[in-house]
């Protein structure tokens, strides 16, 4: 059993603690707080207690993990804190003899709005693994005012409106005006000689915005370590206010430089269709990366004085994608510039230093800038870029690896190129490590997409597969079914996942696979009636919920999904006898602003949920729902509620996947190609406990170069099946809602299925059959489900950190 860091003694000491809390903070007595009150009071609590021992959590000479990443989506953390301190169960029982609910309090907690989909998770997954496993690591990135986008649904479409997640304050954050610093932007550089001939150069001019950091505590299982969450928020480093435009009621002008450098963190990924918002993103990149380096030096060198040589042995600088990429010239700029440290050793320190996780397999995916725009932002900082690039350059036929040619490898390697910025190249060369996040991930880096990379230097690159932090993704989404583990187990699996593995004993138990039933009829009443209240939509909890959720993107293929429902019915429709077993198909994610075939796939898939609920010939069968505004408060209820989980990426093209390791955590069997991490997954619970189907990479690939590949043979070789959805997409079918769906239908038959839907067609729905078939057996279901949770110990973010502290951190 584990031994939490106690913070309340017991009921009495918390009751008496939280009455003083609610009088101190509010001036209110405990009964007259209203439910967001009571939240904000008990996690302002709960977090001066994580505050109380950041000082002491580590130790000066502890080696320190920095992790740069643009999003960090953290979701509530109330729940989860309480759970982490050992504390939940004395709270919700404190409460309820007050008069008020736990859960019902939780629910007062919004999603912060830090980061998108499966990269910000994973870095707030890794945030918790480091505290847990007794890592001096903190988190570096944005506060942003407003996060992403809150999603609404209007005509089936996505309608992207303001998540103003602060609008209540955020309690967990503490303000450190004491520790802002300043960046500067569109400034010029002057070069600066001494009478020794020696030269200089520093920034003048340009626009300096003062980063004010804002720190979240980060509060490990059992409460032992608290580390923290530095997100930096965009202020005037002066009040360059126009007096003159007030008074002369043009407003907006007196307040114009105020609004232009508040628009730096005013958003995540700002729409990036103009230049006015690739710019803005820039220099969010920019702003995040100085800040905390400046920071990170500043710290060092209080502790070990100027002793800059050392900096690699003391910091680690790890780089979550490609948008912390300028981590390492810009440390090369502040020991140049500011510490006086000579070019070729401040290189070498920033290689020592910096390392960088990749996360696509897709060349149009790297991020690239126009040299010109990253120039006049960043002119000083460019210098640094260009000399190195240089360098890479002049000593790149030492580096070939044996009859390799020079030019397609300098076309492939270098960092400017063809007018861009070639952020993933530059983050290469700079690092000392470089990794994927899935093994069939980490060989497509190695073989295709960073191939010469890897032939000149192939000890750089290694493989760490993602992880997720079970306590929250199956301890706290799950309460239920983790009730019953625990009972079987003990609470040990929730220190150390590997201990998952003892559920195999219970595997052929009736009883416990009969509770199994049981949580999970919890778990489907509970994602019902959320998807009742959110979308109006009522599912039946008897049907298999077969679940995808996940950004919308082309690659990941929700538009597959959408051609095996629309199959499903035409067949109902043609046969009153056909029979499947009756399945809730339930969507989630976000699509980019600006990315309109995947705002087009969500309008599509709320079509055909109009279509399939409102006809009774088919609706007892088959039903969709959308739930709008994918969120990690509400992944967890269809995480928990899941039967099968949808994975059906083009083989080849998901890095990792975390989606999948959640949904097996939780008892759901994939539905899945061999990509990202399925491969894994299969290879932990057997192919009788898993379902694949479709084309592996290397078949992809192959087809692909061979040309052979034509949409409308596809079509015409299939018109009663394949060529029937197609035809559906603009003859009115789905057009009630809002319109037929001729730029899906030219995204199939123009751009030849750039995502091969059609190609994996059959093989996806035979596999869906098969699987689905074995639902009404619920002992065998159950014992597979279980298997499932039983192997997901390997997925734990806990490993994933021992893995990068070993071999990339060195700690």
């Amino acid at each position: 059993m584990a031994t939490y860091q106690q913070i309340f003694k017991d009921k009495k000491d918390f009751e008496e603690q939280y009455r003083a809390a609610c009088q101190a903070e509010l001036g209110k007595t405990f009964e007259q707080c209203s439910l967001l009150e009571q939240f904000q009071v008990l996690a302002k609590l709960v977090a001066s207690k994580g505050n109380a021992q950041l000082p002491v959590s580590h130790t000066t000479d502890e080696k320190k993990v920095y992790y740069f990443s643009l999003e960090f989506l953290i979701g509530p953390l109330l729940d989860n804190y309480l759970i982490n301190y050992g504390a939940r169960d004395l709270v919700a029982d404190a409460m309820k003899d007050m008069g008020s609910d736990l859960d019902a309090v939780c629910r007062q907690e919004v999603d912060p709005g830090l980061g998108n989909g499966g990269l910000g998770r994973l870095a707030a997954c890794f945030l918790a693994s480091m505290a847990h496993n007794g890592i001096a690591g903190y988190g570096n990135g944005m506060r942003y005012r407003y996060g992403l986008f809150h999603q609404d649904i209007e005509g089936g479409r996505q309608v992207e409106t303001t998540d103003n997640w602060l609008a209540n304050g955020f309690p967990w954050e503490t303000r450190k005006d004491a520790s802002a610093v300043l960046v500067r932007f569109n400034g010029h550089v002057v070069r600066h000689e001494g009478a020794d001939g020696k030269y200089w150069f520093t920034e003048e001019g340009g626009d300096l915005v003062r980063a004010v950091p804002y720190d979240v505590p980060i509060i490990g299982y059992a409460g032992k370590v608290v580390n923290k969450l530095r997100l930096w928020s965009a202020e005037p480093a002066s009040e360059d206010f126009d007096l003159d435009a007030f008074n002369d009621g043009d407003y907006a002008k007196a307040n114009k430089f105020r609004s232009d450098v508040e628009a730096i963190s005013t958003i995540l990924y700002p729409n990036d269709a103009g230049e006015h918002g690739r710019l803005l993103r820039l220099k969010q990149e920019y702003l995040f990366v100085s800040a905390g380096l400046q920071t990170i030096l500043r710290t060092y060198e209080k502790e070990y004085g100027p002793k800059w040589e050392d900096l690699g042995k003391h910091v680690c600088v790890h780089t979550n994608d490609t948008h912390p990429a300028m981590c390492g010239p810009e440390l090369m700029r502040i020991l140049v510039d500011e510490k006086g440290v000579d070019f070729d050793l401040a290189f070498k320190i920033a290689h020592e230093t910096v390392s960088f996780t990749n996360h696509t397999v897709m060349p149009e995916a790297l991020e690239k800038w126009p040299i010109n725009t990253f120039r006049n932002l960043l002119p000083r900082l460019y210098m640094f870029i260009e000399e190195i690039d240089r360098r890479w350059r002049d000593g790149l036929s030492e580096k070939l690896a044996e009859g390799a040619n020079w030019n397609d490898v300098l076309r492939n390697t270098a960092i400017l190129w063809d007018g861009q910025v070639r952020m993933a190249n530059l983050s290469i060369i700079f690092s000392h490590s470089v990794n994927g996040v899935s093994a069939l991930h980490s060989d497509i880096l190695k073989r295709e997409t960073f191939h010469d990379f890897a032939q000149m230097e192939p000890g750089l690159f290694n493989n760490k597969t993602n992880g997720v932090t079970h306590r929250r993704f199956l301890r706290e989404a799950n309460p239920s079914y983790s009730k019953i583990i625990t009972e079987a187990i003990g609470e040990g699996w929730l220190n150390d996942a590997d201990e998952l593995k003892k559920l195999e004993a219970f595997e052929s138990d009736a009883s416990f696979l009969s509770s199994m039933d049981e949580a999970k009829k919890v778990n489907k009443e509970r994602l019902a009636a959320y998807v009742k209240e959110t979308s109006g939509i009522v599912l039946d909890t008897n049907m298999v919920f077969d679940v995808q959720v996940k950004r919308f993107h082309a690659y990941k293929r929700q538009l597959l999904s959408v051609f095996k429902v629309l199959d499903l019915r035409n067949r109902i429709l043609d046969d009153p006898n056909f029979e499947i077993q009756p399945t809730a198909f339930i969507f989630s994610g976000k699509a980019a602003q600006s990315y309109t075939f995947a705002k087009e796939v969500i309008r599509l898939i709320n079509s055909l949920a109009d279509v399939v609920n409102n006809d009774s010939r088919v609706n007892e069968k088959i039903r969709v729902a959308f739930v709008p505004n994918f969120a990690v408060s509400n992944a967890q209820y269809i995480y928990s509620a899941a039967d099968i989980s949808e994975q059906i990426s083009l083989a080849g093209t998901e890095a990792s996947g975390t989606s999948n390791m959640k949904l097996m955590m939780n008892g759901a069997l994939t539905l899945g190609t061999l990509d990202g991490s399925n491969v894994e997954i299969s290879e932990l619970v057997g192919p009788e406990n898993i379902k694949i189907f479709g084309m592996k990479t290397e078949e992809v690939e192959e087809l692909q170069r061979s040309g052979r590949y034509y949409a409308w043979d596809m079509y015409n070789n299939d018109r009663g099946r394949i060529g029937r959805i197609v035809d559906q997409l603009t003859d009115g079918t789905l057009a009630n809602l809002s319109g037929n769906f001729e730029s899906v239908h030219d995204h199939l038959m123009v751009e030849n299925d750039p995502y091969l839907v059609m190609a994996d067609f059959h093989s996806y729905v035979r596999a869906w059959e098969e699987l689905t078939a074995g639902y009404s057996d619920r002992a065998a279901w159950n014992k597979s489900a279980l298997h499932n949770t039983a192997n997901a110990g390997f997925f734990s973010s806990d490993r994933t950190i021992a893995e990068y502290t070993a071999d990339i951190w060195h700690i």
